[in-house]
């Protein structure tokens, strides 16, 4: 049984738990994380949800996930990333861009950017959430979208992490 902690909308902690898979009360919020995950080339780690996934079934997205109860953003991301994809960043070379409420999810999502030159470890993930993952540049990623094959929800990647990219 997953349980998380329950925020208000100024992401206050109110001291109460939710589990996971009821419904959050209205006025009240749980902390999500997005984690993108770019190397020296300027790609990004991409993966491709399982087919059993009760939403979004074989679409592509970046990692990311409910935060747990009591854990911090930084620590789920973390946990996220070696659950979903095998991988152990290293703390510091990640960022947070930006956070965003979404009223329709009754959530706060804090979308992550982590720096990671390495090779992709999917045997070393510990659940089976992700069938698939690969390193794509923006343009893959775009056509993903545009082919309605990328989480639509990730819009925000185009407006967002291209402007991240000449800065860098």
């Amino acid at each position: 049984m997953e349980k998380w902690d329950l925020y208000t909308k100024h992401r206050e902690k109110t001291g109460k738990e939710h589990i996971r898979g009821e419904e959050i009360p209205e006025g009240f919020y749980h902390l999500v994380v997005h984690v993108w995950i770019r190397n020296g080339k300027g790609e990004y780690l991409i993966s491709q949800r399982s087919a059993d996934r009760p939403t979004f079934p074989l679409m592509w997205e970046c990692v990311g996930g409910s935060v747990l109860m009591g854990e911090s953003s930084i620590n789920g991301a973390l946990r996220e990333v070696k659950e979903e994809v095998g991988l152990d960043l290293n703390p510091k070379t990640g960022k947070i861009l930006f956070t965003k409420i979404r009223d329709i999810f009754h959530d706060i999502v804090d979308v992550w950017l982590f720096e990671y030159d390495g090779d992709l470890h999917l045997d070393d993930a510990t659940t089976d959430e992700v069938a698939n993952c690969r390193w794509m540049t923006v343009s893959e990623i775009r056509k993903l979208y545009k082919d309605n094959r990328l989480v639509q929800t990730l819009d925000y990647f185009f407006h967002v992490m291209e402007p991240e990219i000449s800065l860098s």
